[in-house]
């Protein structure tokens, strides 16, 4: 195993660990980020900034874990080739098994060593308690016995006669023994020289008895009697006990220097002026081991530092202190009970090598003992306490279960271990298999997409021939057969080339390649482009379709207005194919201001038919709160717009709803058949809404309808002083101001459909007053003190009151115009019989149809320049002329299409069959205006080209700028950059990317129309009869309404 084999698998390993922390932190990115400053007391800002925080800590914990899905990546590039061998981890896994063994028995050894130390601890500590509880009362029975000899030596010695008695020191005694709580008796024996024995023993009248016999043979205290004992013998002096407490009464006359033990503890007590004990030894009569406490008593005028041959001469007796050592233990004991039970032994050492018990039992439990050192005033003697505990240790569970937990989780670890490394060495050898199949996919995935480029590409090139030979042919002399026959071929071709799109917009989305523009736009011209797509199916099947737009939102807007069109588009044209009744109904409006569409019913929707509840299509949105409002917060410069899309139409069935986003899936078998259709336009919508940063639903109901709702992201297109003139007027500038300070009344009883036609004709500036009736329009002309230009009549009100209108119309009344969805025989019958009958709008409404309308019915300023005037082919003429054109196509019928196209405008159009010959003739100097360039020719591709003429230009002008290119021709350039156009049938991104890299200036896909080219190359030069830029596409808009209207 070499070093290069362990840095790939802790590679590995550490990825796996990395991405669980990171799995396990994520379930902390909830609600509990603190709140902001500010907050507190609005709920909606509260929700808002919390779910601002919640995303910004969601996006912190994705961007980790992001980064930790690099590292296989990365361990893969290094050792991706190298291959784990079996022998060397199983060599890894019993090492790692051995080692937690003895790591465990370790770990157990460690924590049965902590319990006996405890153990240790613990012993020692009581031991050590009952030690000093033992030794403190002593010493205070030792401190009393010791007054009691200063008491006597005052009371009995030092006073004559004596104030002290047998009978006063015995009740003495027994009233003060609370203080000695460890004697069992006190007694007195006073010195008597033998020379004294005579005098002495006829004044007590009894004889001094010896104690030597006694301790020799002992006596069951039944049986004692001091008559028995015999007399003391001979000797210097006596030290017989004449006072004596009730418990030890039956010492009374016996001589303590006749003891052995009690004889030496005199000598040594008297010599050393201090208390001294005793060995222990059985006491009389109780036979109890026990010690004696001896103080001697001396005269009062004995100095402090008086030696120790004074202090024998000094000496009038001894006082002792008897102790039941048994009893004493026994007591003490008994006051600790609630203590954990141990066995004491209390032992006196003054001889180490044969220790006298003095209490307890030399039976242990377990070998563990603390000897406690015990001092009882006497240097002399030495005592211990030794303890043991009284119960065996119990099991030591916890080591136990410690150390065989340890050794489960290593024995899991190993095996988790080695299934690893069995998974590793597995996925290794798949990883191979997928790098071969990745591979393959990718190869096929280019060949997939090269397909459907070259399908594309020679689909489109045909394609572009024959609508464009259609087009021109539209412009011939033909009757109304072969225009019908020209019409069906257009939109037949048209179908197709739409269907090459959905199919390719759906394979970029698949690849992750399709990506959006960010250019300025006007979103209401947006809609009335859109409108007037399908305003030849409404008004054939008599559908009310409509479009209102919020005057919040602004007038322009930066974003793709392409996609923008194309989802519009998809869902309408859903409308328009499932709807035979009723309305179609575009509403936009910003996410602020969403509509409550709640309490909508029959009487205020557009057609009075019944819709479906449009609040339901958003209420799974996520990026709105419950109620309806925006709860995450916008960069300033964007604004959230919500569109929907209503119909009357069949509605979606339950069982294919889940399914309606779903690519290629149709509501029903069915439905292809009747209607016709891919079924991938609402799932490309829905990808382009995702783009968007927004989201899509619907609500339908079948035989009620459907509504479409989406919301999608925009930056503010206006300028700053634009947003400033909003906020002080929130009605839109009139795009005509002919018709501005323009007063009409609008009969409508429908309040919904009122509101949308109100909508679009204070657009032009006119102020629209709404009744319901003829009768109170009547009315209100009668008592307005202004005048009303117009009359705008609904064709469902006409068609009821037309009579009552006719009858009592004024003399002057104003201008008649009548609102109908559809041009129908009955309307025409009953326009015919009216003397100036009214001028039909036919909807949809839209802004450039209602100003040539009402222009052509007012009689008004018509807003043709002069070079505007005459038949359109002439106006048309005009827009290009003097511009000279460079169109360079290896396609015969492309030149054709595209040079007929351009000469209709005006423009001189040059055509050219290769790249060599187009670089040949823009060569600087030029007279050439612009040029549009195919991209796949042969010799020399569009790119090559182009690349070629930059690099000619660039040569030019750096002549130019250092003086030696300087001729007439040139001096009409200060520098040279041609507008190149790429014209080609490949859509794809690359593409695209390709040719502005390569220095292209736009692009147009084929098949393209007159109209497209006229629109990308007049963005570079002013037309010559010197028409702004912004009014050039609005004047191609009506020149197309005005021949629209003459055919």
């Amino acid at each position: 195993m070499s070093l290069y084999h362990v840095v790939g698998f802790c590679l590995k390993i550490g990825q796996l660990f990395w991405m669980l922390c990171c799995w396990f932190l994520s379930w902390f990115v909830d609600d509990k980020s603190p709140l902001p400053v500010g907050s507190v007391g609005d709920p909606d800002k509260t929700k808002t900034m919390k779910k601002k925080n919640n995303h910004k800590m969601c996006f912190f914990w994705n961007k980790i874990s992001t980064s930790g899905l690099k590292i296989p990546a990365f361990s893969h590039h290094l050792f991706g080739s190298v291959r784990f061998g079996k022998t060397w981890w199983r060599k890894v896994v019993v090492a790692w098994v051995i080692s937690w063994v003895l790591f465990s028995f370790w770990t157990f050894c460690y924590f049965s060593s902590q319990a006996m130390d405890k153990r240790k601890e613990t012993l020692a500590s009581m031991c050590d308690e009952r030690a000093r509880m033992l030794q403190d009362q002593f010493n205070v029975s030792m401190n009393h016995v010791q007054a009691m000899s200063i008491l006597i030596s005052t009371f009995h010695h030092a006073k004559v006669p004596s104030t002290i008695d047998q009978r006063t020191f015995s009740e003495y005694t027994d009233r003060t023994s609370f203080e000695r709580p460890l004697t069992s008796g006190v007694a007195y024996a006073v010195r008597v020289l033998h020379s004294e024995r005579e005098d002495f023993e006829r004044q007590k009248g009894w004889t001094i008895r010896r104690m030597d016999s006694l301790e020799q043979n002992q006596v069951h205290k039944d049986d004692y009697d001091t008559e028995a004992f015999e007399p003391s013998p001979v000797q210097d002096e006596y030290a017989p006990v004449i006072f004596a407490q009730d418990t030890v009464s039956h010492v009374i006359s016996l001589d303590m220097l006749s003891g052995k033990e009690d004889r030496e503890n005199v000598l040594r007590a008297r010599k050393s002026g201090k208390g001294v004990l005793t060995a222990p030894f059985p006491l009389i009569k109780t036979n109890r081991l026990g010690v004696i406490l001896t103080f001697a008593v001396y005269k009062r005028d004995l100095p402090s530092n008086a030696t120790p041959k004074e202090r024998i001469e000094a000496t009038n007796g001894y006082l002792g202190g008897v102790f039941d050592i048994e009893t004493l233990v026994e007591n003490l004991l008994q006051q600790l009970a609630s203590k954990q039970t141990i066995l004491v032994n209390v032992y006196d050492t003054t001889n180490e090598s044969k220790p006298i018990s003095m209490y307890g039992s030399d039976v242990s439990a377990d070998g563990l003992e603390h000897v406690s050192p015990l001092n009882f005033g006497d240097p002399f003697r030495k005592h211990e306490m030794r303890c043991r505990f009284k119960h065996k240790p119990p099991w030591p569970v916890l080591s136990m279960v410690t150390s065989f937990c340890i050794l489960v989780i290593a024995l899991l670890v190993a095996y988790i271990f080695y299934a690893t490394l069995s998974r590793i060495h597995k996925v290794e050898e798949d990883c191979h298999k997928m790098e071969l199949l990745k591979k393959k996919a990718e190869a096929a995935d280019v060949a997939k997409s090269q397909f459907l480029a070259t399908v594309s590409h020679e689909i489109r090139t045909p394609m572009n021939g024959v609508l464009g030979m259609l087009h021109m042919l539209m412009d011939t002399e033909l009757d109304v057969t072969q225009q019908d026959y020209v019409r069906t071929a257009q939109a037949s071709g048209k179908a197709l080339v739409s269907l090459i799109n959905e199919v390719l917009d759906q394979a970029k989305i698949e690849s992750g390649k399709l990506e959006l523009e960010e250019v300025r736009f006007d979103l209401r011209g947006i809609l009335d482009d859109v409108l007037s797509l399908f305003s030849g199916k409404s008004q054939e099947k008599g559908l009310e379709l409509a479009v209102y737009i919020s005057d919040c939102v602004p007038e322009m807007l930066i974003g793709d207005p392409g996609r923008f069109r194309q989802i519009l588009t998809n869902l309408m044209g859903n409308s328009i194919k499932f709807t035979e009744k009723g309305h179609i109904f575009v509403t936009v409006h910003l996410v602020e201001e969403l509509p409550d569409s709640s309490d909508v019913s029959t009487e205020n929707t557009l057609s009075g038919l019944p819709v479906v509840d449009r609040k339901k299509s958003w209420q799974k949105f996520k990026a709105l709160s419950s109620n309806g409002h925006r709860s995450l917060a916008l960069a300033p410069s964007e604004i959230k717009l919500i569109v929907s899309v209503e119909d009357t139409g069949a509605g979606i069935p339950v069982e294919a709803q889940s399914r309606i986003f779903t690519p290629f899936m149709q509501v029903g078998p069915s439905i292809s058949r009747t209607h016709g259709g891919t079924g991938i336009g609402l799932s490309i919508s829905k990808c382009l809404v995702g783009l968007m940063k927004g989201e899509i639903g619907f609500s339908s109901t079948p035989k009620v309808g459907s509504t479409f709702t989406f919301t999608a992201v925009f930056a503010n297109g206006m300028h700053s002083t634009e947003r400033k003139s909003e906020l002080h007027n929130n009605n839109h500038q009139p795009i005509f101001s002919e018709f501005e300070g323009m007063k009409a009344v609008l009969v409508d009883h429908r309040s919904a459909r009122a509101q949308v036609s109100w909508y679009h004709f204070q657009r032009l500036g006119i102020r629209v007053e709404v009744v319901p009736c003829v009768g109170q329009a009547l009315r209100f002309m009668k008592t307005c003190s202004t005048t009303v230009n117009m009359i705008l009549i609904e064709q469902e009100v006409w068609n009821k009151e037309a009579d009552v209108f006719i009858k009592d119309l004024l003399v002057h009344s104003p201008k008649l115009f009548l609102l109908a969805n559809s041009i129908d025989s009955s309307i025409s019958d009953t326009l015919s019989n009216i003397i100036d009958p009214p001028m039909l709008i036919v909807k949809p409404l839209r802004a450039s149809m209602l100003a040539a309308t009402l222009q052509r019915g007012l009689g008004i300023g018509n807003r043709e320049t002069p070079q505007q005037k005459g038949p359109p082919a002439l106006i048309l003429r005009n827009l290009l002329l003097g511009r000279k054109i460079l169109i360079v196509d290896d396609n015969n019928v492309n030149l054709r299409v595209a040079a007929g196209a351009l000469k209709k405008y005006g423009a001189d159009v040059v055509c050219a069959e290769s790249g060599v010959k187009a670089v040949s003739l823009l060569k600087p100097p030029h007279e050439f205006d612009a040029c549009f360039m195919d991209i796949q020719m042969p010799e020399m591709d569009g790119f090559e080209a182009t690349r070629r003429i930059r690099d000619m230009e660039e040569e030019m002008n750096k002549r130019i700028k250092t003086g030696e290119a300087l001729t007439v021709e040139e001096s009409k350039r200060s520098r040279w950059h041609l507008p190149v156009l790429a014209m080609t049938a490949d859509v794809i991104q690359a593409t695209h990317e390709e040719c502005l890299k390569c220095g292209m200036d736009g692009y147009v896909s084929k098949p393209f129309e007159a109209e497209q080219l006229y629109r990308e190359v007049s963005r570079f030069f002013n037309s010559p009869s010197d028409i702004g830029n912004g009014m050039e596409e609005e004047l191609v808009r009506n020149i197309k309404t005005r021949v629209s209207s003459a055919s």
